[in-house]
């Protein structure tokens, strides 16, 4: 048998009955909305209250199902590193994700997500990525030249929206996309919106309408460009995947690299746009620390013009710890859903299989038992010495396990080119009077923009 049929989840999970956990303390909330309106409100105080009231595993309500939250470190790496697959990752997320970004790799369980994984991973090999950090190069440089021609405010996440789409276009898709590209980023931008509006039907006018017609425009605009792209090659990502094959020698077919290719643009640009924006942020608000990165930036005796090398950004440590530091307080993936393929016990309790389980990095990061003084922006938190006592699931803004994030060393490398160009050219403030606001949930956002003030150094 091909490797290719693989096309159905190993296992079916039926959902667990409510009544089958009300052993577990919590608070499902309001008739029909549960808690969903407290969550979307406030996610960090909502977990804090509801785990301050009933401790580190509890029940709640949200988007319409029962569900059981564990949190801490234990419960991360019960849940993450999951060596006896106990959790599916399909079935946690398939209601948030799966009309708009189905069989993306995050949505694959066990021996189909490890085949899958494998044959993306030659995207991410040394070759690729130099390529990619070429492109990633060029492009950062190239904005933040026509920033430092306009200085002033700016409303920084809308524009660090924009980089990081065009960024992730060009090198995932190859340069040479040209007039598509507007058009597909608009249908990426309208399907990640979809995936979490409170209206799950595409009624005419919604905003799921509008996603699963961007998705339509995604899987037509890649089903035509594979043979072309398999004919002539290239070195963006998307070329990399319509020759990429399973250990058997097969090609992914043309839906795998579809669905593929559209989890991993959305996956790219939303996460690093929020990570990117909280980097900033806590630069702005911390002029010390930006001080820091700065001398830092100058040591590494680049000229401006000069392009940025993979050794100049392994002299980046202090860079590389302040992004850890911003996705500490303001992890790109807040909350991560599984659902229980099987009964287990967990902190005394008894959750049966079907349960849909949530874990939150957002709190582990902000326990003060772990992080002194969590809401200070201190990436000194991140030297080795710091982080020698530190349970290894304290810290996961890039998940964990089998599913840990297969992007993180683009997302370093894009990082740290990013704060290269930036510090070398621009310094940054809050715009005076203004005190930043954000949304955590479903990803982390600046609620009015981030109104910062650029000037050139």
């Amino acid at each position: 048998m091909s490797m290719q049929t693989v096309v159905s989840p190993a296992i079916t999970i039926t959902p667990v009955k409510r009544t089958s956990l009300k052993h577990i303390p919590g608070n499902e909330g309001w008739p029909i909305v549960g808690r969903t309106l407290s969550i979307l409100a406030d996610p960090k105080g909502e977990v804090e209250r509801m785990a301050a009231k009933y401790g580190l595993i509890y029940r709640s309500r949200v988007l319409g199902e029962t569900s059981i939250t564990l949190l801490g470190p234990e419960a991360n790496e019960l849940v993450l590193f999951d060596q006896s697959r106990l959790f599916s990752s399909t079935y946690g997320w398939e209601t948030i994700l799966g009309r708009l970004f189905p069989r993306g790799l995050m949505l694959l369980d066990f021996d189909e997500h490890r085949l899958h994984r494998r044959a993306l991973s030659v995207a991410f090999k040394a070759g690729p990525m130099k390529s990619y950090l070429a492109a990633l190069d060029a492009g950062i440089a190239a904005r933040v030249a026509q920033w430092k021609a306009q200085p002033g405010p700016i409303l920084f996440y809308p524009a660090m929206k924009q980089l990081t789409l065009d960024l992730a276009a060009t090198s995932f898709l190859g340069a040479s996309i040209g007039p598509d590209v507007d058009n597909i980023t608009r249908a990426f931008i309208d399907m990640v919106a979809a995936a979490v509006t409170p209206i799950r039907q595409p009624l005419p006018g919604t905003q799921m309408a509008r996603g699963v017609k961007g998705r339509a425009r995604v899987v037509a605009y890649f089903s035509e460009q594979i043979p072309i792209r398999r004919a002539k090659g290239g070195e963006d990502l998307f070329s990399q995947l319509c020759r990429a094959t399973h250990e058997d020698g097969a090609l992914l077919t043309t839906q795998d690299i579809v669905d593929h290719m559209s989890f991993l643009m959305m996956a790219a640009h939303d996460t690093l746009t929020s990570s990117l924006t909280s980097f900033v942020a806590g630069l702005a608000a911390n002029p010390q620390w930006q001080s820091k990165l700065r001398d830092e930036i100058t040591a590494l005796g680049v000229a401006a013009d000069e392009p940025t090398t993979s050794e100049n950004l392994d002299a980046m440590p202090l860079s590389e710890m302040a992004f850890k530091e911003a996705m500490r307080m303001k992890p790109p993936v807040p909350s991560l859903p599984r659902r229980a393929t099987r009964d287990f016990t967990f902190g005394g309790y008894a959750i049966p299989a079907g349960t849909l389980v949530g874990i939150n990095p957002l709190f582990t990061h902000h326990m003060p038992q772990i992080w002194h003084d969590p809401e200070t922006f201190d990436p000194s938190r991140f030297t080795d010495e710091a982080q020698r006592g530190r349970h290894r699931f304290a810290w996961v803004p890039f998940g964990g396990g089998a599913h840990m994030c297969l992007g993180l060393h683009f997302a370093y490398m894009q990082a740290k080119c990013f704060a290269r160009h930036f510090l070398q050219n621009l310094s940054v403030s809050l715009q005076p009077g203004t005190t930043p606001d954000w949304q955590m949930w479903p990803i982390p956002k600046p609620k009015d923009g981030l109104r910062v003030v650029l000037s050139p150094v």
